[in-house]
């Protein structure tokens, strides 16, 4: 399920990681908060929803094929890639963070 865990083209093309920062930290604290990065990842699975009923079936998926999978076990899966990201360990997201490669 790469495909979801991956950012979309947005109209206003995201270049760095600070615009990634800005655009994702709701609250204008500086970081990204874990439900923060959640939202922001997750519009991809909104978008692909069509029948709003919180699973993607592989008929809703690009080609459509693919494993089908919840809302919950996507953001699931967003979250075990945040903690990934989160190098520091501090349960935040800095600029630098966004910027690393998930591992």
């Amino acid at each position: 399920m790469l495909l979801l865990a991956a950012p979309m083209a947005l109209p206003a093309q995201v270049q760095r990681a600070g615009d990634y920062l800005a655009r994702m930290d709701r609250d204008g604290d500086g970081r990204v908060a874990l439900p923060e990065y959640q939202d922001w990842m997750g519009y991809a699975f909104a978008q692909m929803d069509r029948d709003g009923d919180g699973v993607l079936s592989a008929a809703e998926q690009p080609g459509g094929r693919g494993e089908t999978i919840t809302r919950e076990a996507h953001r699931a899966q967003l979250a075990a890639r945040f903690h990934r990201q989160d190098a520091n360990r501090d349960g935040f997201l800095d600029a630098r963070e966004l910027a690393a490669p998930p591992r």
